[in-house]
């Protein structure tokens, strides 16, 4: 088999085909999968009976009565609410059939474990029976008792592709009068920004943007999809849709860095796909705090023209059981839905620490979170771009480091004297000041073993001096050298944490700039604090 990817829907039919006896899908759209389901129920001359707990047993589809309305009540009893008597009703059930239980994950949950038992029974029931039979669990969450997992198969079923947006926006143009002028009628290449504007949302998050914006523009308008989406991909806590404002000409150095991505810039189009080029994994930034890595970051996305979602690490742990194996499993599939797409994870070691120890204090989640994303950055298909930071390399696992996770690992060190006359320089501009003005040679050596956050610091320092005088003296560089000789900078008050960092990173990562701080490293080691 070629490597195309297995969708859910197919993933789903050979599990029915299988005769897998319990399934259990994780999704939020109930219309989506019941169609999914109902299609494969015809096909593979299933009935198809839907559950809840507030309707009870429905017919959604039945082989001898193909024709049948829907919404009709089926041959099991309709009032049958209580999970478990439901659960009896279904083994019970002697014909070919797919009954398709909604929002059941409370029940499982519940720690009732007659609930718990009974599926277990039925996989017995289920798989020495005449007839094909298959529950499936339809939920938005993961709520499976360790009872039961070797018995259900998962499936993470796929948030809509850009066929499926298409879809979405035919369906309301349709609606619309015809001789309305949109721009999506008339330019197939703008269809297909709105069209990737809306991936890594539901169809009923897509319909509704989709309106937002035909009330708000009269017009199907990217910004105003994407400023929406932004907020709608906020409400897991999870991931952030961060709209870059950066440039990568805001950076001051770290040439080396630079030019490695820019030759990737061009590596997720069809081209390089021809070419033989693979997709570019990610890359892991080590260094020095205030150095330019979450910059860099910020950068990458406006560089590269792709959305960029921030991930906090730290937002993923929850407290309830399964619930943080959910979120990064979630967070993995809006970064893959959204794709080509570039997922940031700023200050990878808080969240991660102590994860390759076994996770003893949590009960494993943290290996278990940890072991899911190692394996999926291995293993993935999708052109999702990774680019993690890092402030402290001893608390990262050591699995995390292995050739292949990433493309490249980075060491971001100080910057040395070109670089900070760059950052002085940028800085200023950002301030509306000229840089000619200013003796840029004595501040950079002025700022010898100064972070480039430290040097910001320093200039707005000397900003908030010269505005608390009315006679209207400006920023000048002598009150900008006084503001460094106020700073004691991270090279002094964590020189050791410093030589470590620049120690490690010699032979197990690749310097960020041309010319790293390194050379001056004793320079610095010679001065009195």
């Amino acid at each position: 088999m070629d490597n195309q990817k297995i969708t859910s829907a197919q993933e789903i039919e050979d599990l029915i085909r299988a005769r897998y006896p319990l399934l259990y899908i994780i999704s939020s759209e109930e219309e989506r999968v019941e169609r999914t389901m109902l299609e494969i129920a015809k096909r593979r001359g299933r009935n198809l009976i839907a559950w809840s707990s507030t309707e009870g047993f429905k017919d959604l589809y039945r082989v001898d009565e193909a024709e049948k309305d829907t919404t009709t009540k089926g041959s099991l009893p309709p009032d049958t609410i209580d999970p478990l008597k439901a659960l009896d009703q279904v083994s019970k059930y002697e014909d070919n059939a797919i009954f398709l239980f909604l929002d059941y994950h409370p029940f499982l949950d519940s720690r009732n474990y007659t609930v718990i038992r009974k599926p277990r029974d039925i996989v017995t029931l289920f798989k020495t029976g005449r007839h094909y039979r298959h529950i499936v669990f339809l939920s938005p969450l993961l709520k499976l008792p360790p009872e039961l997992e070797a018995w259900v198969a998962l499936v993470d079923y796929d948030l809509p592709n850009r066929e499926d947006i298409s879809k979405v926006i035919d369906s309301i143009l349709r609606s619309l009068p015809p001789d309305l002028p949109l721009r999506v009628r008339e330019d197939e290449r703008y269809r297909e920004r709105v069209v990737e504007s809306a991936l890594g949302l539901i169809l009923a998050e897509a319909e509704n943007v989709f309106s937002k914006s035909l009330v708000r523009t009269r017009n199907f308008d990217v910004n105003t999809i994407l400023a929406e989406k932004k907020h709608i991909i906020r409400k897991s806590g999870i991931l952030e849709f961060y709209q870059p404002s950066e440039s990568i000409s805001d950076i001051g150095g770290l040439q080396v860095l630079k030019d490695w991505l820019n030759k990737r810039q061009l590596a997720f189009s069809t081209e390089a796909r021809k070419f033989g080029l693979p997709t570019p994994k990610g890359i892991l930034l080590i260094g020095i705090p205030g150095c330019g890595k979450s910059l860099t970051a910020k950068a990458i996305g406006a560089m590269w023209q792709m959305p960029l979602l921030r991930l906090d690490v730290g937002k993923i742990f929850q407290s309830l059981v399964g619930s943080s194996e959910e979120n990064i499993r979630k967070a993995i599939k809006t970064a893959e839905a959204v794709a080509p797409s570039i997922l940031w994870l700023d200050e990878l070691e808080k969240g991660f620490a102590g994860a390759g120890g076994g996770g003893q204090s949590d009960g494993g989640t943290s290996s278990r979170v940890f072991g899911s994303f190692i394996t999926w950055l291995q293993e993935k298909t999708s052109p999702v771009f990774v680019i993690a930071t890092a402030n402290d390399v001893s608390q990262l696992p050591p699995e995390l480091l292995r050739k292949g996770r990433f493309d490249e690992i980075f060491f971001v060190d100080l910057p040395n004297e070109d670089e900070r006359a760059r950052i002085v320089e940028i800085h200023l501009k950002r301030k509306n000041r000229d840089p000619t003005r200013f003796n840029i040679e004595h501040i950079v050596k002025a700022t010898q073993g100064f972070s480039g956050s430290e040097i910001e610091q320093a200039i707005i320092s000397a900003l908030f001096d010269a505005f608390e005088y009315e006679d209207g003296r400006d920023i000048d560089s002598d009150g900008i050298l006084q503001s460094v000789r106020e700073i004691i900078p991270l090279s002094y008050t964590a020189k050791e944490k410093i030589d470590y960092l620049r120690e490690w990173a010699k032979s197990r990562a690749r310097l960020a700039s041309a010319t790293a701080a390194a050379d001056e490293e004793q320079q610095i080691r010679t001065l009195e604090i």
